[in-house]
């Protein structure tokens, strides 16, 4: 398992376009991906390649978030995933 943390800067967060992205990307990879908020205590891992469980995640600007993978691509998907988040514009 590979994982990073890394803080949104899109100024609205990862609304529905911005999000809509990630899971696009994240799905491209052949990993089990999940996103966590760090900044939360008690915040449960969520599956990275669904719309609405990262929609429901409420995930605003300046959010800290670890996202995690597992399989044959891991450090592949989170590095891209994470850089994704810190290029993000609105």
């Amino acid at each position: 398992m590979y994982s990073k943390q890394v803080k949104i800067t899109n100024p609205t967060g990862l609304h529905a376009r911005p999000a809509s992205e990630f899971v696009q990307a994240a799905g491209k990879f052949k990993s089990d991906i999940t996103i966590q908020r760090v900044d939360e205590e008690g915040a449960a891992k969520a599956n990275a390649k669904s719309i609405l469980i990262l929609l429901s995640l409420g995930l605003v600007s300046g959010a800290e978030v670890e996202i995690a993978a597992e399989g044959e691509d891991e450090k592949e998907a989170v590095d891209t995933l994470c850089e994704l988040i810190e290029n993000l514009k609105d």
